[in-house]
């Protein structure tokens, strides 16, 4: 039983990592007064195909907010699911590259048959320009916040108990 507890924190702290490398967000050191839940397990009752049409959105959408309730920029890396819930991450390969995203927006809508659409921060770090057959996973999930999908803010400042000390 130990084993198992402890392969699956090792699973989450490599989903945490991948996430944060992909522009996403991740649990804050302790202390910072605030907590992100990540798990390992996949939504329950979602099953997704192991690849599948993608495509992206921005330009037109910049300023909006996503269904999840973020604000879309060029700097949002997420994707766009009709079924999966808001905070699932999903991991997403293509050409080689692979890149680890939350679950932010509905959609695809257009008439093609693309069960994804990627941001424009997302399809840019894939290498995406045009509309794609890409492989998925899902990896598990996290909370939703209005943030979600941002890039890390870089360290500025030195935590001191509990507090930011000025640098």
């Amino acid at each position: 039983m130990l084993a198992v507890v402890a392969a699956s924190a090792t699973v989450g702290v490599g989903c945490a990592s991948a996430f944060a490398e992909a522009g996403g967000t991740v649990a804050p050191s302790p202390g910072t007064g605030t907590s992100t839940v990540i798990t390992t397990a996949a939504p329950s009752g979602h099953r997704i195909r192991p690849s599948g049409i993608a495509t992206w959105f921005g330009p037109g959408f910049y300023g909006h907010k996503t269904a999840c309730g973020q604000t879309l920029t060029p700097e949002v890396v997420g994707v766009a699911n009709r079924t999966l819930p808001c905070g699932t991450l999903v991991k997403v390969t293509y050409a080689g590259h692979s890149l680890v995203v939350p679950v932010l927006d509905r959609g695809p809508y257009g008439h093609l048959g693309a069960a994804w659409d990627l941001t424009a921060g997302a399809a840019q770090a894939l290498g995406i320009t045009e509309t794609v057959r890409i492989d998925t996973r899902l990896i598990g999930s996290t909370l939703n916040s209005p943030t979600l999908g941002l890039p890390a803010l870089p360290q500025t400042s030195t935590l001191a108990g509990g507090a930011a000390a000025e640098a």
